[in-house]
């Protein structure tokens, strides 16, 4: 747990657990809502064949998990914490003039 603590640069275990807690629900609900939106758009392997549709699945995925790892971090009281970290992910994306 130091090294996580150190890394990050938090303070206490109770971060790490949010923290863990937040990535968690994150992953979980953007992979649970991810197949309701495809089938809204009527986005299927029968109408697209599998590979584009496992495409358009991840980058959708990819997307909604960005947006909702800051609302969940938010809504945890670790907002500063993910919100830096999304940051630093999309810099190293190469998406860096939509964060500074």
């Amino acid at each position: 747990m130091e090294k996580l603590k150190k890394r990050w640069g938090i303070d206490n275990d109770w971060q790490i657990i949010v923290i863990l807690i937040v990535f968690a629900i994150t992953g979980s609900t953007a992979s649970y809502i991810g197949k309701p939106i495809l089938n809204f758009f009527q986005i299927s392997t029968e109408s697209l064949g599998t590979f584009p549709y496992w495409v358009i699945r991840i980058l959708l995925l990819f997307v909604m998990y960005q947006f909702l790892l800051v609302f969940f971090g938010w809504l945890f009281g670790q907002h500063k914490f993910f919100w830096n970290f999304e940051k630093k992910m999309l810099k190293r994306i190469g998406l860096k003039r939509f964060v500074d």
